[in-house]
């Protein structure tokens, strides 16, 4: 009998420490939170940037971003950081441009990053410098700056290709030269502002400089 007693006692005690140790074994459930956000939720869309962009962008930049007209830029392999900051400065008016602030208008916070990394995921086309005489002023001073004038030079925040650094410091190679003239001298003379680095670099370049640097970067690969 006291042997039965004793048993009874120890599965008494066996029953509750194997509850415990399920209890504590069973895996928590995520936080309700958590699960109500999808994975998906930051990533881009590129299925309606193509959209927008076909709808709002393509007519003068080209359907693949490589713009045909040499006073519009090409927008195919742009860093995607760097489009979304533009549109959204044309949208505040922080870069003054009437078309593109139209364009920019239309466009939301998601639809911008839609657009951005659908047209960076094309490919660039090639360039090339026209003038043998300015290339190699514009070599010099992508290369090398001016230093008596105190300009840095162009490659050390667009990189020796032109490729530039994501998310700091656009892609430079392949431009229009002719767009890279209207934007040089629009930071200099003091018509674009939103970059206070290329406005005083700008502000020490004159117009043969500045032609030379944009004949060299339009050849960039």
């Amino acid at each position: 009998m006291k042997l039965f007693a004793h048993l009874l006692i120890a599965a008494s005690l066996a029953i509750p420490a194997h509850s415990a140790f399920a209890q504590e074994a069973k895996p928590a459930a995520a936080p309700a939170s958590a699960a109500a956000v999808p994975a998906s939720a930051d990533k881009p869309d590129l299925a309606k940037g193509e959209a927008s962009f076909m709808a709002v962008c393509a007519a003068c930049h080209a359907p693949d971003g490589n713009s045909l007209i040499p006073v519009n830029p090409k927008l195919a392999q742009q860093h995607p950081q760097y489009l979304i900051k533009q549109l959204q400065e044309f949208k505040a008016g922080k870069r003054a441009n009437p078309i593109m602030l139209g364009m920019a208008t239309t466009l939301s916070d998601a639809d911008m990053k839609n657009v951005a990394y659908w047209v960076s995921s094309k490919k660039a086309t090639p360039g090339v410098a026209k003038d043998k005489e300015l290339v190699l002023l514009g070599e010099r001073i992508y290369r090398g700056g001016i230093a008596d004038r105190q300009v840095p030079a162009c490659a050390g925040c667009h990189s020796p290709n032109g490729a530039g650094i994501p998310a700091q410091y656009p892609r430079l190679s392949g431009q229009h030269a002719e767009y890279a003239v209207a934007q040089l001298t629009a930071f200099r003379d003091g018509v674009r502002g939103n970059s206070l680095q290329m406005t005083q670099v700008a502000a020490k370049l004159n117009d043969r400089e500045i032609r030379a640097v944009a004949d060299y970067v339009a050849g960039l690969r």
